[in-house]
């Protein structure tokens, strides 16, 4: 077979939709199909997903894309060698071992209702909100895997009675879709990757392996927890049913790890995915960096079983694009989302507004569950132009926020000046949102032609299992480089400086509203 009928598939499953892409042997997208499922929001700061959606959202995607290359002159049937896998992460589910049911909804990773759990754990554990931050690198938090399981555990009596019977099984979405893409109740094995395991609160980050004394401490059973693999091995293949049976499962990684791969990020090196949040990770190499600045310690990749584990220092910032589906969806003052970058570009600047959107609370650096969203500076002269503008300027602030932390904590601060931010994610079409990053951090933004980069990264773990690449050929940046757009800070610094200030009397407006709500 030549190389010209070599393919490699990526499943994409994000918090607003899930994607199948394929890529021929140079890396090209050939075929992709993606649709967009339904966000519930049964109470305020509640989030959920229906796991079964999902599962059938994915199934669709696989079939359409297969379709379309196939359409379009590919022999993918036949040229399919590999499929990688990445997904939202911390969101957590059960389900019934014997049926294959979900218990309950999925609980999504920015759903904020675990926070009188997380108090009552501050109160009781000895370390309080830091407790376990030696051993899995997270502070306790909403965030978490961990504390969503504990909800659901203490509040769903099909949970309960699952439990029991020893019929229960928990999963991110990787779990549930390897589960089900591998024979489902016919066999489908329950596993995890490194990096969505390093994202529940419940691995230990040296040894890999699932914290005894952190599932101790919480009673979490053992037995309900999928086996941990590295994020480039064969893991499986895929089951009947399903359009591509027989092909292995050979990578998965969580979105923002994938994205890390997909943007070929070595040691010292950072990218900013803008999706519903925005998530900035700093590859730290083979050491472990405990952050004193509010982010935190994670696995950047482990690409194979005998492979060195490369980590990160992250940050996570809850609301970017989402807030741009709220002025559309939640204000109706644009119709779609790429209607913002018009808007905005009718005013030169924001008029004095600010807007925080701590809808859910603010998460890196600030950890303040009690945060709500605002909007100062309104005035008559403000116009919905001048809040659009103030929503594109709120995403940059908060990846700026990160970027400064991650600094301090690296003790990069001396070779910023030579700093240089990956970015990718749907948002990053919008040059002004681009061009108002550079200026806001005063370094180059650096944006691939190709910006799906986390499908990408994932195609690239599975295509490194089954020797379709090496990793000469994926850390290669030259050719990035070359197709790329980068732009550069035109911003003055005493005008940076003022809106910085501005930015941060703005952030300390949000903090203890959440008890506002009747």
């Amino acid at each position: 077979m030549s190389k010209e009928d070599v393919f490699v598939g990526a499943i994409d499953q994000g918090t607003s939709s899930s994607r199948f892409i394929i890529y021929d042997a140079c890396a090209r997208p050939i075929g992709c199909h993606h649709v967009e499922f339904t966000q519930f929001y049964p109470q305020a700061g509640w989030v959920e997903h229906d796991p079964m959606e999902i599962l059938e959202s994915v199934k669709v995607c696989v079939a359409k894309a297969v379709d379309k290359a196939t359409a379009d002159g590919f022999n993918v049937d036949k040229g399919l060698k590999a499929i990688g896998l990445t997904n939202q992460r911390e969101t957590t589910l059960l389900w019934s071992k014997s049926t294959g049911v979900p218990l309950y909804n999925a609980i999504v990773w920015m759903d904020a209702r675990t926070s009188s759990v997380c108090r009552r754990l501050e109160k009781e554990l000895s370390g309080g909100k830091s407790h376990f931050v030696e051993s899995c690198g997270l502070p306790i938090s909403t965030y978490f895997s961990a504390v969503k399981l504990l909800w659901l555990m203490e509040n769903v009596d099909a949970v309960k009675e699952a439990i029991k019977k020893k019929d229960v099984l928990f999963g991110t979405i990787d779990t549930w879709l390897i589960w089900n893409l591998t024979g489902g109740v016919k066999g489908g094995l329950h596993v995890t990757d490194v990096s969505n395991a390093s994202r529940t609160m419940l691995m230990n980050l040296k040894t890999l392996d699932w914290d005894a004394s952190i599932l101790e401490t919480l009673k979490i059973p053992a037995e309900i927890l999928p086996k941990i693999v590295s994020n480039a091995e064969i893991i499986g293949e895929i089951g009947l049913g399903w359009p591509i049976a027989g092909v292995p499962i050979a990578g998965c990684l969580g979105d923002q790890h994938a994205a890390m791969l997909g943007q070929a990020c070595r040691k010292g090196e950072a990218k900013s995915t803008y999706g519903t949040g925005a998530f900035i990770l700093l590859n730290t190499g083979e050491g472990i960096i405990q952050s004193k600045h509010g982010l935190l310690s994670t696995i950047a990749f482990k690409l194979g079983p005998q492979a060195p584990t490369n980590y990160a220092l992250e940050g996570s910032v809850a609301i970017a694009g989402a807030a741009v589906q709220w002025l559309r969806d939640g204000l109706g003052i644009i119709s779609s989302a790429p209607e913002i970058e018009d808007l905005a570009l009718q005013v030169e600047s924001t008029g004095g507004v600010y807007f925080v959107p701590a809808f859910n609370g603010l998460f890196a650096p600030w950890w303040r569950d009690d945060a709500r969203g605002v909007c100062i500076g309104i005035t008559r002269f403000t116009t919905k132009a001048h809040i659009a503008r103030a929503v594109l300027e709120s995403m940059c602030f908060q990846v700026k926020d990160v970027l400064d932390s991650m600094h301090k904590d690296s003790g990069a601060g001396e070779s910023k000046a030579k700093f240089l931010l990956r970015v990718d994610g749907g948002a990053t079409v919008n040059n002004l949102l681009m061009q108002t990053q550079a200026d806001l951090m005063g370094t180059p933004v650096f944006r691939p032609a190709d910006i799906e980069t986390t499908a990408l990264g994932a195609a690239f773990a599975a295509g490194l299992a089954t020797g379709i690449w090496k990793e000469d050929y994926i850390f290669n940046t030259e050719e990035k480089m070359k197709n790329a757009n980068v732009f550069r800070p035109v911003m003055a610094e005493e005008v940076r400086k003022k809106k910085v200030d501005g930015w941060c009397k703005a952030v300390s407006r949000t903090f203890d509203l959440a008890d506002l709500a009747l």
